[in-house]
């Protein structure tokens, strides 16, 4: 049985409250306690480093950007002492991803791509490959980001790309949501849905459901997900460096690694399918009543007929309300 080293013995609140992770490291990472005792590590920043945001939210633990003995620092703090051992091993990680950094903002950005990957396994996600549902549903989503792209821009589709993120709906734009759903083409025509929030109601904002036809393909044809994903890491990569920050947390926090092998499956994009979400359309209200919650039930296409809308119409709408886009 191995005995845990506290990395924070010895430091408190109102004495010392730094210590070093590495004296022979590259950047400056440190064991710190924060004002109410909390464990925590931070990042030293030097005054030119840009900071790369937005920053995720997560449960028990805090990340921010902090003032720490008048440097900037990417500082994080765990709110729950029951996890102290967990978390000592999720800061080792995140530093060991931070220490092969070529500069300040490298190390920054790995920093926080890791805590991003760690935030996915800690609210269920899974290591190792994704499912191949999960392959499908992230492949439809991708597909809509890349048309996001196209009508909007780099930048703004990949701030509207909320569903890595566990938002209700996948994409939050100006004046409009959408939730992404992908089936096999030959599938029975129904979609399910995952929570009672996924088609509410938002002040002010239309709601589309895209519902896209994702199958599996045979090599030579289709593309496997590494493929897809590779396409439009080539386009935000190319990007200003804020807009690549933002996708490689998103797609960090998707479940996806590049270094997972999905070589052995090919997928094809078809048909899409787009439907608003009115008065009439066939959900589950929300909210729902008092002590119910959890809600899960599917919707059969079928049924939504009334409630189709051409793609053209909502592209136009999410153009007038974000811009089109100037290259």
């Amino acid at each position: 049985m191995t005995t845990f080293e506290d990395p924070w013995s010895g430091l408190t609140a109102s004495g010392v409250n730094a210590r070093r992770v590495n004296r022979d490291g590259h950047h400056d990472f440190f064991w710190i306690v924060g004002a109410k005792s909390e464990p925590g590590m931070l990042l030293r920043l030097t005054p030119d480093t840009p900071k790369v945001g937005p920053l995720p939210r997560m449960r028990n633990l805090d990340l921010s950007y902090s003032e720490i003995a008048g440097q900037p620092s990417l500082l994080l703090l765990l709110r729950d002492e029951e996890q102290r051992e967990l978390f000592a091993g999720l800061c080792a990680d995140i530093v060991n991803a931070g220490e092969g950094a070529t500069d300040n903002h490298d190390a920054l950005s790995r920093a926080i791509r890791r805590t991003m990957r760690w935030h996915h396994l800690l609210r269920g996600g899974k290591t190792g490959l994704l499912s191949l549902e999960e392959q499908r549903g992230l492949l439809g989503e991708l597909q809509f980001l890349k048309r996001l792209i196209d009508l909007i821009g780099p930048r703004a589709a990949i701030e509207a790309w909320k569903g890595p993120s566990g938002a209700s709906k996948d994409f939050e734009l100006d004046g409009c949501l959408v939730e992404v759903k992908a089936r096999r083409g030959a599938a029975k025509p129904f979609v399910h849905i995952s929570s009672e929030d996924q088609l509410s109601d938002v002040d002010g904002c239309r709601v589309f459901l895209t519902v896209g036809a994702v199958d599996a393909a045979v090599k030579p044809q289709g593309q496997t997900l590494t493929d897809y994903v590779a396409e439009i890491e080539k386009i935000l990569s190319a990007a200003d460096l804020e807009t690549a920050s933002l996708w490689e947390q998103a797609i960090e926090a998707s479940g996806f690694d590049f270094a997972d092998d999905y070589s052995d499956r090919r997928w094809t994009l078809g048909k899409t399918l787009q439907f608003e979400v009115s008065e009439g359309f066939p959900r589950i209200a929300a909210p729902p009543p008092q002590g119910v919650s959890g809600i899960r039930y599917s919707i059969a296409l079928d049924a939504c007929t009334n409630f189709a809308v051409e793609a053209g119409l909502v592209d136009q709408f999410i153009v007038e309300r974000n811009g089109p886009w100037t290259n």
